[in-house]
């Protein structure tokens, strides 16, 4: 009763910084080689190493993440500042003199579309909805800096764990190996299994974030994206984020080729992003995974598809170890414990 009690106790401590602390120790072992190498060169100081490798990591995954965030709130308030000072000085027509060509165009239509009563009351309708979409800009705006909080402070946990993982994870690993009920054996095939599936998530989202960039610069090219390499690095950093998606940078891209009339190429765009690259993340990464931990292909997908419904982003993590462990499992119960019937 008191071993359960404190298994309870501690689910529900570990619970708020659970995501943080699984990243870490996916990070972890996926990086532990670069660990021992550093380790080696540092003449056998692995706090140090540990240090450096811990900011590597940081700099490589916050800054871009915090840079996009710091500049969606940033052009986004300054986007809706514009707009509500250009109809106090100037009305609708001001703002709609300040579109591209075809966007004023369809405006100028929709508007003579109006009955004439409509039309003389225009801009103070639109002066009061504005008002009124100001304050939810300024509370959608606030919810953004909040999540960026709640990632700085997820971050902030993984930043520790990942440290104190790569500094003593051998001390960490030879402790579960003693308090083990499977034995030595058995627990060490358990850990080296889920070492291999751990590298492979790592890698797999490297290496599928890459590709979708890549594919993606292919269509800002073709399409005439202007400033193809900045839109290139942004979906390499959204690929990341699988709320957005690499696709979503294409379509907001191609949204803009539409507004400034480039019409055929931004059903282009559009289509490229849905058929293209959006379909390079469901078919690169369950293989990078199938080809390390043996699993079939489907199986990894619908563990990918269903750790990320059970549990957001960090399910990208959790389903396929989940999948892993389970089949791990049964082949050691087959192997070691099950009757000779069921053998």
């Amino acid at each position: 009763m008191l071993l359960v009690a404190a298994a309870v106790v501690m689910a529900f401590v570990a619970r708020p910084i659970a995501g943080a602390l699984l990243t870490a120790v996916v990070l972890a072992v996926a990086i532990w080689p670069l660990q021992v190498r550093f380790t080696k060169v540092l003449r056998g100081r692995r706090g140090a190493s540990a240090g450096i490798l811990t900011a590597a990591v940081i700099v490589l995954c916050a800054v871009p993440v915090v840079a996009v965030s710091t500049f969606v709130v940033d052009e986004g308030s300054r986007g809706v500042e514009f707009v509500a000072e250009t109809l106090r000085s100037e009305g609708v027509t001001g703002l709609i003199e300040r579109l591209p060509g075809p966007a004023r165009k369809l405006s100028d239509d929709l508007i003579d579309m109006l009955p004439r009563r409509q039309s003389s009351r225009l801009d103070e309708t639109v002066k009061q909805e504005v008002a009124q979409r100001t304050e939810e800009a300024a509370v959608a705006v606030g919810a953004v800096v909040a999540a960026t909080g709640q990632f700085l402070f997820q971050l902030a946990m993984m930043t520790v764990a990942l440290y104190f993982l790569l500094a003593q994870g051998d001390e960490a690993v030879s402790w579960i190996e003693r308090v083990s009920p499977l034995g030595d054996g058995r627990t060490r095939e358990l850990l080296v299994e889920l070492k291999k599936i751990s590298y492979a998530l790592v890698v797999s989202m490297v290496l599928t974030s890459a590709a979708q960039a890549v594919a993606a610069l292919i269509g800002y090219l073709i399409a005439s994206v202007p400033h193809p390499i900045f839109f290139t690095a942004l979906t390499f950093v959204i690929a990341f984020i699988p709320a957005l998606g690499a696709a979503s940078v294409c379509l907001f891209a191609a949204l803009l080729l539409l507004a400034t009339g480039h019409t055929y190429a931004a059903l282009f765009l559009a289509l490229w992003a849905v058929l293209v690259v959006a379909l390079v993340d469901n078919v690169i990464k369950p293989f990078l995974i199938t080809t390390e931990v043996h699993l079939p292909g489907s199986v990894v997908f619908f563990a990918l598809i269903g750790g990320l419904a059970a549990f957001g982003a960090v399910g990208l993590l959790i389903g396929p170890l989940a999948v892993a462990l389970f089949v791990i499992a049964v082949r050691l119960y087959r192997r070691d414990f099950a009757p000779a019937f069921i053998r």
